[in-house]
C-alpha cells in the first residue's frame, strides 16, 4: 500500500530555508483596494516557498513588489498607489514573521526523541489505515453465507475501499497543507472509524459496500504522514524517515490476514469491523496525545499572534497575510496534477505502473493462497500464518536500504551535487529482478505434494515482498530526487496506481486463479504475473542510464533547473549573472510551475 501516500507531500517543505535574515513588510491598503489586488497573489495553496516570500517590499526605495502569473512581479510605486486618491493610500506596515525568526519552534528543531516518537505513532497510524485495506479479506466467506451472495459480489468491499483509498489520499491533502496536519489528521481518523460501525451492524450488504466507500474515501494516508515528515526533517535528511514510513504502509496490508485467520475461526464477521474500530481509535488516541501540529505555516501563524499579544503589533504569520480559504480553482489544479503527470510524463507512468503492479500481487496473494496452500491441507489459520514470510521480507528489504542511505548521506554532505536523482535506483537494479525470479519460482513450486515442500513457495514469496519493498521506496525516492516541488504529485500518482490496481486485483485474482487450463491451473496464472513483472520492470534500467536525457524533455526540466540554481544561489550567497548582465534570484510556484522574479532597477533580483 501507499504512503500516499505518500508521500508525499514531501516536496513543498524544499523551499523552507533559512535564506531570509531579517522582517520583510509591505504595505496595507484600505479593504477597497486591497481587494483589487487580491487576484494578483497566488493562491494559498501553492508552493510554502512563495508564500513566504511574495510580498517583499523594499521601503526605503518606495517601491512594492506583488507576484503575477506572467512569471515576473509588477512594481508597484508607493508614491503613484498614494496618488489615486484617499481610499486607496497607504495606511501601515506589517511585518511578516519568517523561519529563520523563529526557527526553534519549527518542526525541524524538534530534538531528535521527539521526531521519532511522532514517527513511531504515525507508523501505528498508517498500519491501521492499510489494516483496514487487508483485513476485509477475512470477512468474504462468512459474508457470503450470511448475506446469500456469491464470494465474488462480496469481494466488492474489499475492491471499493481500496479504489476509495486511491482517490481519498488525493482529497486529504490539499486540507492539510491549509488546515494543518494534526485536526486533518483527527478528522480522517475519525470518519474512517465512524464508517466502521454501520459496516459492523449492517442487516444487508449495501450497507457495507456504502460504509466500506467511505471510509476509504476518508482515509488520509500517506499524504498526510509524509507531509508531516517534511515538516521535520529537510529535505536532505529525509530519506531514512521515508523508508521507516514505508515499512508501516507496506506492513499494515500483511499483518492483518496474519491475524485475520484467526478471526476468521474465532469470531463472527461482524468483528472484522469491531476490530477496524479498535484498532483505529487506539491509533487516533496516540496521535490526539502525542503528536503535536507540525505544519510549518501553522506554526508561524500560531507565533505571530503569541507575539502580537505580547504587545509587539504587527507581527503577522504567512497564513494571515495569505487570507482565508483556499479556491477552488487551487484545489482543481492540486487535485488534477497527479492525473496530469501520470499521463504526460514517462518517469511517473511507468515507476507507478512498477510499483501498483508489485503492490496488487499481495492482494492477488489474499486470495490464491487458499487454492495454493490446501494442497499440503492448510486452513484457514496456516494459510494466515503462510503471510509471515512477506512480512519478514518487509524487513529485510528495508535493512538492505540503510547502508545505501547512509552511503549516499556521506557523498551528499561532502559534494550536494554530485549524486544524480537515478542513484537512487541503483539498489532497485538488484533487488527488483527479484519479483520475477520469486513469481517464476511461487508458480512452479505451487506443484504440491510430494513433488514440492510448503516451505518452497513461501521462500519465493519472501523474495517478492523484498523486491516489493524495494519498488516501493526506490520510486518515491527517485520522483522526490527528478521533481523536486513537483514530487508531491509524483508520488500522488505512484500512490493512485498502488491503490487503484491492488483494488483490481481483488476482483480478478479469483478467477485467475480458477479459469486458466485444466492442467497446471495455479501454476500458470503466476507464470503470466512473472511475465508481466517482467516487462513492467524494464523501465528501471532505462531511466538508470537514459534518465538525465528523459528529465531534459520534461516540461518541467527548465523550471525545476531554474529552481535548484535559485536555491543554490540562496545557500551560497553568491549571484548568478545571465547573459544580459541581469541578476536571477526565482522561486517557483509549485501550482503555476512559473518562476516568479523581482524586477530592480537593475533588471531582476
Amino acid at each position: 500500500m501507499t504512503a500516499s501516500d505518500p508521500v508525499a507531500q514531501i516536496s513543498t517543505q524544499e523551499e523552507h530555508k533559512r535564506s531570509h535574515s531579517r522582517h520583510k513588510t509591505y504595505p496595507r491598503f484600505v479593504p477597497k483596494f486591497q481587494a483589487s489586488l487580491r487576484n494578483k497573489l497566488p493562491s494559498s495553496a501553492e508552493s510554502d516557498a512563495l508564500r513566504l516570500s511574495s510580498f517583499t517590499s523594499h521601503p526605503m526605495s518606495g517601491e512594492d513588489h506583488f507576484p503575477l502569473r506572467n512569471g515576473q512581479r509588477e512594481v508597484l510605486s508607493i508614491a503613484a498607489i498614494s496618488s489615486i486618491g484617499s481610499a486607496q493610500k497607504y495606511e501601515a506596515t506589517k511585518t511578516l514573521l519568517l523561519e529563520s525568526e523563529c526557527y526553534g519552534i519549527l518542526g525541524f528543531s524538534f530534538p531528535r526523541w521527539k521526531k521519532w516518537t511522532i514517527l513511531n505513532v504515525v507508523f501505528f497510524v498508517q498500519l491501521s489505515m492499510n489494516f483496514n485495506t487487508s483485513i476485509y479479506a477475512n470477512a468474504i466467506t462468512p459474508l457470503a453465507q450470511h448475506f446469500s451472495i456469491s464470494e465474488q459480489a462480496a469481494r466488492v468491499g474489499q475492491m471499493i475501499f481500496l479504489v476509495a483509498y486511491a482517490f481519498g489520499s488525493e482529497l486529504w491533502a490539499p486540507w492539510s497543507e491549509e488546515l494543518g496536519r494534526y485536526p486533518i489528521m483527527q478528522l480522517s481518523l475519525s470518519l474512517v472509524n465512524i464508517w466502521q460501525i454501520p459496516c459492523a451492524l449492517a442487516r444487508n450488504y449495501h450497507t457495507i459496500v456504502v460504509g466500506r466507500f467511505f471510509g476509504g474515501l476518508s482515509s488520509a494516508g500517506g499524504s498526510v504522514t509524509l507531509g508531516m515528515i517534511a515538516d521535520m526533517w529537510e529535505p536532505d535528511d529525509q530519506q531514512f524517515a521515508v523508508a521507516f514510513i514505508v515499512l508501516s504502509s507496506v506492513a499494515g496490508s500483511v499483518i492483518a490476514p496474519i491475524v485475520g485467520g484467526f478471526m476468521e475461526v474465532y469470531l463472527d464477521w461482524r468483528w472484522n469491523f469491531w476490530v477496524q474500530l479498535i484498532f483505529g481509535a487506539a491509533a487516533q488516541l496516540a496521535h490526539l496525545f502525542l503528536v503535536p501540529e507540525t505544519r510549518t505555516t501553522i506554526l508561524l501563524d500560531r507565533e505571530a499572534k503569541r507575539r502580537r499579544e505580547a504587545g509587539k503589533p504587527g507581527i503577522y504569520g504567512p497564513g494571515e497575510v495569505q487570507g482565508p480559504g483556499i479556491s477552488m480553482k487551487a484545489i482543481a489544479i492540486i487535485w488534477l496534477r497527479p492525473f496530469s503527470m501520470f499521463v504526460r510524463e514517462p518517469i511517473v507512468f511507468c515507476l507507478s505502473l512498477l510499483s501498483g503492479f508489485s503492490d496488487a500481487l499481495i492482494f492477488t496473494f489474499l486470495e490464491s493462497y487458499q487454492p495454493v496452500y490446501a494442497q499440503w491441507g492448510f486452513g484457514t489459520i496456516q494459510v494466515g500464518l503462510a503471510f509471515i514470510p512477506i512480512l519478514i521480507g518487509y524487513f529485510v528489504g528495508y535493512i538492505s536500504f540503510l547502508p545505501i542511505m547512509t552511503k549516499h548521506r556521506k557523498i551528499h554532505r561532502k559534494n550536494p551535487n554530485v549524486l544524480e536523482p537515478e542513484s537512487r535506483l541503483w539498489w532497485l537494479l538488484f533487488t527488483a529482478p527479484l519479483e520475477t525470479i520469486g513469481l517464476f519460482g511461487f508458480a512452479w513450486t505451487s506443484l504440491g505434494p510430494p513433488k514440492v515442500h510448503w516451505i518452497a513457495p513461501m521462500i519465493f514469496s519472501l523474495l517478492i515482498a523484498i523486491a516489493n519493498y524495494c519498488i516501493y521506496m526506490a520510486t518515491i525516492d527517485y520522483m522526490v530526487a527528478s521533481y523536486g516541488p513537483y514530487s508531491a504529485s509524483a508520488t500522488g500518482g505512484n500512490a493512485l496506481a498502488r491503490d487503484f490496481l491492488a483494488g483490481i486485483a481483488a476482483m480478478y485474482s479469483t478467477p485467475l486463479y480458477e479459469n486458466i487450463g485444466n492442467k497446471y491451473q495455479l501454476e500458470w496464472p503466476s507464470t503470466i504475473l512473472a511475465i508481466i513483472s517482467l516487462v513492467v520492470t524494464i523501465p528501471i534500467y532505462v531511466f538508470y542510464w537514459k534518465g538525465a536525457i528523459i528529465r531534459e524533455k520534461s516540461k518541467f526540466a527548465k523550471i525545476l533547473a531554474a529552481n535548484r540554481k535559485a536555491r543554490s544561489i540562496s545557500r551560497t550567497g553568491e549571484k548568478c549573472k545571465s547573459d544580459m548582465g541581469q541578476t536571477i534570484e526565482g522561486h517557483l510556484s509549485q501550482s503555476s510551475g512559473l518562476i516568479y522574479g523581482v524586477r530592480s532597477q537593475n533588471g531582476i533580483h
